[in-house]
């Protein structure tokens, strides 16, 4: 078993992932977590199409010379060289000229590990994630993609871990349903669930009970559901990394009034939502800039009163 940090930082966001940030930012963010001890970088191909990951790879040479920090990075998307030169592409500002193309063999897996090794500076992976299985990202094609995986993707990534060139295997997805079908298939060390376990939904249960009785670590992106739990009802831009629906902003404003009569800002709720579950391992909201690490230390710290969560009817998460 991996020992995670409590907190990590996801690295979509030094991807330019909505906005473009420079270099130097991407760096001061980095170094900020390092600092104030977060040590623990989640980060994948397809953020700002390898941008981040040569980001990342870049500031931990500088600021963690020693390699003390963990990084997971994502296999199922290759990067090939692309025509388009749109400002905006996937969500992701100003990126390199590279398109993300589906790849879950044996072989596609290997490349895509040693591209990002090459990108990361760092001949040992400690988490390697298979990215967006499932039918939300698929649609139809999904049940090929799963195939290609368990039948090639998955042997390569169990090879690697064998032969210790990575730490350990994974599952990184927004949905829960692909992370039961995988695990009816193959076992895995950890699955990085985003958005779908938050103070905004509590959908996961069955995962997490099946989670704690397999071993498999849980590891909660998206605590904020893509921003709205950080930017509030009224600032809100993105849900799900889309515009949020009418339910959603209302919803929202609810938790808001809530937390605003117990003195807790939304954000802190959220983040403690998590991090009071025994049953989550680690939490990686994603992080611009040295202000946002900060912010994120001062939520973690809050004091929160056992009486917000009977408001805001959380039950007490099990242990």
């Amino acid at each position: 078993m991996i020992a995670l940090p409590t907190l990590g930082m996801g690295c979509a966001g030094i991807g330019n992932l909505y906005r473009a940030v420079d270099d130097r930012v991407a760096d001061e963010t980095v170094a900020a977590a390092l600092a104030a001890g977060i040590g623990y970088f989640d980060v994948a191909p397809h953020y700002g199409f390898g941008l981040a990951e040569t980001r990342l790879g870049e500031a931990l040479a500088t600021h963690d010379p020693h390699g003390r920090a963990l990084v997971s990075t994502k296999v199922g998307r290759l990067l090939e060289p692309t025509a388009d030169a749109a400002v905006e592409r996937h969500g992701f500002v100003a990126a390199p000229a590279l398109e993300p193309v589906f790849d879950y063999t044996h072989d596609g897996v290997l490349r895509s590990v040693e591209a990002s090794r090459a990108r990361l500076r760092r001949d040992r992976i400690d988490l390697v994630f298979v990215h967006d299985l499932g039918t939300v990202t698929h649609g139809s094609e999904a049940a090929r993609h799963m195939a290609d995986f368990v039948a090639g993707g998955y042997p390569a990534l169990w090879r690697l871990r064998e032969a210790g060139e990575i730490g350990g295997i994974g599952l990184g997805v927004n949905e829960v349903a692909v992370c039961h079908d995988l695990l009816d298939r193959v076992a895995l060390d950890v699955i990085l669930l985003a958005g779908r376990h938050t103070l905004l939904e509590q959908g996961a249960g069955g995962l997490i009970d099946r989670c704690r009785a397999t071993g498999t670590q849980l590891v909660i992106g998206g605590p904020y559901n893509s921003g709205i739990l950080v930017e509030g009802s009224r600032a809100a831009s993105h849900f799900n990394y889309a515009p949020p629906p009418p339910a959603i902003v209302a919803r929202v404003a609810e938790l808001e009034r809530i937390c605003a009569t117990f003195a807790v800002p939304l954000p802190a709720a959220a983040l403690h939502y998590l991090l009071r579950d025994p049953s989550v391992a680690c939490v990686i909201p994603g992080l611009v800039g040295a202000a946002q690490v900060a912010d994120t230390l001062r939520y973690a710290a809050w004091p929160i009163p056992d009486a917000l969560w009977d408001a805001l009817g959380v039950s007490e998460p099990v242990a």
